[in-house]
């Protein structure tokens, strides 16, 4: 091994040994905010951060410092997050000691994850699947191949979404490389208590991932192994695992201390201590006492030094907290030609599909993928039908039953510049991906303060007409809508299907694009209307736009008999075919967007007619219909002639399979009718 290379190895793991000591020796103001430290497992994280490349990938955890001093971030920087200060170069403040999120010339790309334990493996999975379909289209600028660094803690490989990324991983055999450290403590559980074999002996059961084990305490033997499988994962463009042991020096983290919980196996871990193994076998190696003192000094004096500079930078600007929330998206109008002279009407289910053709022709960097939307099949309602015919496997494709990585492979993806349309097949079963949108996708641009935006298009069938039992009828916008960082576009018709699909794939941000299924086809009762003539691939409309569907008249405006009904998707429908009732009484304010909603047509429509009625598929109680209701009760009091008015389905679990029962919680527009009559008799 290179002299250089061990002088600095042994550099930097009495800066993160001093770093650790340090925190302790001030904890009154280094445990302000919780915090973990490498100590322990050094030596592993220095052999792997010492050879990573500046076009390099990587996803670490929240005890990773060394590896993150051997890639060369300062402590002076890893300080700046330990006590939230402004030029945190990470997140400004935003988020815990250890989570990195690096986007600097020089560096391994290193795109926001979140504290809980083994989400990281998806998204890092995303890099890889990104990476590999980037190069297979010849997309990729220069001749360095890039690999994905996946660091995770032994107890995380416990969690079902990991075995998702490795499923992926070897299905598509991805460059990633999985890093497992395993101390043998997953906070107070041992590891005896948490598993039935190591990560190691997991892994054996992916067909295609190579496996290794390391002594993680001895820098010499894991930058060795390390160095192999790095070059293997390199060349072959294939996953592998390093299963590295470690001991755990320091405390869980800075809150949950090692003298709550461990007993007799503390002494145990410290005669595995990595620095004085390494100092062992420098001596051994000709390294003089002299320089190894020399090193020292000069490590601890870097710390103390960039401690006290930490200690005096200055604080977050406090105006400045809510900023980031979404970065800006290029579309800000409604552009193209919405009816073409000659134009032919479609239905819904072919907007949608041709808009994404016209996408996928347009940009090679595009993809699309989900269960059955690739092969003959095109998707369960023919959504995608022909595209992979078209676009080849690499492009269009199956994945497996895991929408956990459907969505959070969309955070990878959009990291290494691939972007990526995908669907989840009902909206009933988005749950298990709920994890990845909430903790991974939501919060990177806020927490990275928008350097790690994530372009992530998730489509979404979504509703219940004649039939689809209780998993197949379900609404969730509700549940959508208490996720921040993200938006929910819900189209009525095709015209707006198209120009609204355009409009999210161009958004710099996690969309979800909820699809009603009952819309696809207008083969509904009443919803001949959802088929419109086709607009040109022009066509695109800013999110966050209402549409007035149906204006009332303004005889019956000034004399107060009129109303406005807020609606979405089918309540479009009910909502015209109630009005029929009320001639000239009722303007119809389709939503399009559900956030961002367009709250100035809102209040200015109620302002106009000084009633209003918002309308739902979902179950009524606590839902997005009710919040909006109380907002416009609370922000439009003075202009309401009558409490705002609220209707939606029976407040039941699920849709049940038989029609008639279905029809009897579902509201109809007769029911609309009766409803809307008692707000205008109020």
């Amino acid at each position: 091994m290179d002299r250089k290379i061990l002088e600095r190895a042994y550099e930097l793991m009495w800066t993160a040994r001093h770093m650790a000591i340090l925190y302790e020796e001030n904890k009154e103001v280094c445990s302000k905010y919780v915090h973990s430290t490498s100590r322990g497992h050094e030596a592993i994280q220095l052999a792997t951060g010492l050879q990573l490349k500046a076009f390099d990938f990587a996803s670490l955890y929240y005890r990773d410092e060394s590896v993150l001093l051997g890639m060369g971030l300062e402590p002076y920087e890893l300080m700046l997050q330990l006590l939230a200060k402004r030029d945190d170069p990470f997140s400004g403040g935003r988020t815990y000691y250890g989570h990195p999120a690096l986007k600097r010339k020089g560096f391994p790309l290193i795109p926001h994850q979140s504290s809980a334990t083994g989400m990281q493996a998806i998204p890092a999975t995303g890099m890889a699947h990104g990476l590999s379909y980037l190069e297979s289209q010849g997309l990729l600028k220069g001749k360095n191949k890039g690999i994905v660094l996946c660091s995770l803690g032994d107890g995380s490989v416990t969690e079902g979404e990991v075995a998702e990324a490795f499923q992926m991983a070897v299905l598509k055999k991805l460059p990633i490389l999985y890093l497992v450290q395993d101390n043998d403590w997953g906070i107070s559980a041992t590891g005896k208590e948490m598993r039935a074999m190591d990560a190691y002996e997991y892994a054996a059961g992916f067909k295609g991932l190579e496996r290794m084990r390391i002594d993680g305490a001895r820098f010499e033997e894991s930058f060795m192994g390390m160095a192999k499988a790095i070059d293997h994962v390199r060349k072959n463009r294939a996953p592998m695992l390093v299963h590295a042991k470690c001991p755990l020096l320091g405390h869980h983290t800075s809150g949950v201390r090692k003298e709550w919980y461990r007993g007799d196996d503390l002494a145990e871990h410290e005669k595995q201590d990595p620095l004085p193994r390494f100092e062992s076998y420098l001596l051994k190696i000709k390294f003089t006492r002299k320089k190894l003192d020399e090193l020292k000094k000069k490590a601890i004096a870097k710390v103390n030094s960039d401690y006290n500079k930490a200690i005096a930078s200055p604080d977050p600007i406090l105006e400045e907290f809510d900023t980031h929330e979404f970065a800006p998206t290029p579309v800000t109008e409604e552009k193209g030609n919405r009816s073409p002279k000659g134009g032919e009407k479609v239905v819904m289910v072919d907007a949608a599909l041709h808009a994404v053709d016209e996408i996928l022709r347009k940009h090679p960097e595009a993809l699309l993928y989900g269960q059955d939307v690739g092969g003959k099949l095109g998707g369960v309602f023919r959504e995608a039908a022909t595209l992979a015919q078209k676009y080849g496997d690499e492009r269009v494709f199956n994945t497996p039953i895991q929408e956990a990585y459907i969505v959070g492979s969309t955070a990878g993806m959009s990291a290494v510049g691939a972007k990526p349309m995908v669907e989840i097949q009902f909206a009933d079963y988005i749950w298990p991906g709920i994890n990845q949108l909430v903790e991974e996708l939501s919060k990177s641009c806020y927490i990275t303060k928008g350097k790690f935006p994530i372009q992530s298009l998730i489509r979404v069938p979504t509703g219940a007409y004649g039939g689809g039992g209780p998993y197949h009828s379900g609404s969730v916008e509700s549940a959508l809508l208490t996720i921040r960082g993200i938006k929910i576009v819900y189209p009525s018709n095709a015209a707006d299907m198209k120009g609204l699909l355009k409009a999210s794939f161009y958004d710099p941000n996690p969309v979800v694009l909820l699809e009603h299924k009952g819309l696809y086809w207008s083969k509904v009762p009443g919803t001949l209307d959802a088929k419109t003539i086709e607009p040109d691939e022009d066509y695109i409309i800013p999110l966050g736009k209402a549409n007035r569907v149906q204006i009332a008249d303004d005889e019956k405006i000034t004399v107060g008999e009129s109303a406005v009904i807020i609606t979405y998707g089918m309540g479009v429908y009910w909502a015209k075919e109630a009005a029929k009732s009320f001639e000239g009484r009722v303007e119809i304010l389709d939503l399009r967007t559900l956030n961002p909603v367009d709250w100035e047509a809102i209040v200015d429509s109620v302002k106009i007619h000084g009633r209003a009625f918002v309308l739902t598929e979902e179950p009524l109680m606590n839902s997005f219909a009710e919040s909006l209701a109380g907002r416009i009760s609370k922000e439009c009091f003075t202009a309401l002639d009558a409490p705002v008015w609220t209707y939606g389905a029976a407040n039941l679990p699920a849709v049940p399979l038989n029609v008639d029962m279905e029809k009897r919680m579902l509201p109809n527009a007769e029911k609309v009718k009766v409803e809307l009559k008692k707000l205008f008799d109020f």
